[in-house]
């Protein structure tokens, strides 16, 4: 199994503000995604320009595909994970598609474990605990959404305070390990805790995100996959590789 050039990282046809945060040479790599831009475009196709990457992308496959610029060879780029596009931070990528069957499958060993930061309304009771709920996740009409009331999927993460803002609107800084992947898992245990994520328009605070928004003119969902690690194996031999992408500064400029 050859290994993935340099130069494939250095000629992927990035969307806005999307960056390569790092790579190993069997073909795994990192980018870092902005609040706004979608992990792939929707099944039309029409919020390419919004996009990972400016290319076609197959649902099934789940990879982006497209023509280098340069020899006019055919280039794709698998997708290991999604955010929301109103998430920021990492996601993962493999050059490779046998690699990236392998990694996924690995996935479900829990051999990755991602940490996310989370601006919230409001104080946490205590400096750190683990959360364990039941979600219910409903989808209708091509929409998902989860509830921690009535449900029966098993959710865990631990909370950690990083730091807080007091005043008459305290807002605290959240570092957020899910232990467990399932949608919208960490948006909807903030809300239950009464620690809504500032920005969140589905399960957050009506009222007082109007309020941050007049006053800091952010219109962001302030969460943050901050940091991945991944232990895979591949070619026989026992691979780690991690990324990390630093907290954007709207999170502190928001805590002064």
């Amino acid at each position: 199994m050859s290994a993935i050039p340099s130069s494939y990282w250095k000629t992927l046809p990035l969307g806005d503000g999307v960056a390569v945060l790092g790579h190993d040479a069997n073909g795994l790599g990192a980018l870092a995604k902005p609040a706004g831009v979608l992990s792939h475009p929707n099944e039309d196709g029409k919020e390419q320009a919004r996009a990972l990457l400016g290319a076609a992308y197959d649902l099934k496959a789940e990879c982006y595909t497209w023509k280098d610029t340069a020899s006019g060879d055919l280039r794709r780029l698998w997708l290991l994970n999604r955010l929301d596009s109103s998430t920021s931070g990492v996601i993962l990528v493999a050059a490779d598609g046998r690699l990236a069957t392998d990694v996924k499958a690995q996935f479900q060993r829990k051999a990755i474990a991602k940490t996310y930061a989370a601006l919230v309304f409001g104080t946490a009771r205590v400096p750190r605990e683990v959360w364990r709920d039941r979600l219910a996740v409903e989808r209708k009409g091509g929409v998902v959404r989860s509830s921690a009331t009535g449900g029966h999927i098993p959710a865990e993460s631990e909370c950690r305070v990083l730091r807080g803002r007091g005043g008459a609107q305290p807002l605290t800084l959240l570092e957020l390990k899910p232990h467990t992947g399932r949608t919208h898992q960490l948006r909807v245990q903030c809300a239950k805790r009464h620690l809504p994520i500032v920005g969140d328009q589905t399960y957050g605070d009506f009222r007082r995100n109007r309020e941050f928004t007049k006053a800091t003119k952010e219109k962001r969902m302030f969460l943050h996959s901050l940091e991945t690690q991944v232990h895979y194996t591949w070619a026989g031999r026992s691979w780690s590789f991690s990324a990390r992408a630093e907290l954007p500064a709207e999170f502190a400029a928001a805590l002064k």
